[in-house]
């Protein structure tokens, strides 16, 4: 196992679930390195089995698989446009939860406020975990509405986060023996 430093990454996740947060009126999120931690173990998990499935923590997940012969760099940006994209599939008028859209309503969820994120590749196959606290997708009457906000809604954040940077991501080669 091999480590390479790779805040580019993390900082990339971070970005860009806070500029999708923003169309939606959902304050930013900051990192946890606990999540991180936990993301990390996770992802590399999924790698050893090569299987996506959740760890059904006590967290928000959103999980994310890639393949590619050309030992292709993922970049931060990627995972969460691929969770984003679930949006055309989101009926903002009768809200609720679907397997469909739940890792867009995850990133958007505003209830959220911080986010831990795992990658783990062999240089083909890759996984990425983000894992999110409070944990969004809560079906409770009233919470999807008040959570999961159309494009362009505006809100009033009592507090931002003072732009400390606070990464935590180191990705991890595994060389997997067959």
């Amino acid at each position: 196992v091999s480590k390479l430093s790779n805040s580019s990454f993390e900082a990339e996740f971070l970005q860009t679930h806070n500029a999708y947060r923003r169309q939606h009126g959902a304050p930013p999120l900051t990192i946890n390195k606990n999540l991180c931690r936990s993301s990390q173990e996770w992802a590399e998990h999924l790698l050893s089995i090569r299987t996506l499935m959740h760890s059904n923590g006590e967290y928000g997940e959103n999980v994310y698989y890639a393949w590619s012969s050309a030992n292709k760099r993922l970049t931060g940006r990627e995972a969460v446009e691929s969770w984003y994209s679930e949006i055309k599939d989101y009926n903002f008028s009768r809200p609720g939860f679907s397997s469909k859209t739940g890792h867009f309503t995850q990133v958007v969820w505003k209830d959220t406020n911080e986010v831990g994120v795992g990658l783990a590749t062999d240089g083909n196959t890759t996984f990425v975990v983000g894992q999110y606290l409070p944990a969004g997708n809560i079906s409770n009457a009233g919470y999807f509405e008040r959570n999961v906000l159309p494009a362009g809604s505006k809100v009033d954040f009592k507090s931002t986060p003072s732009g400390e940077s606070r990464m935590c991501m180191d990705i991890i080669l595994i060389e997997l023996k067959v």
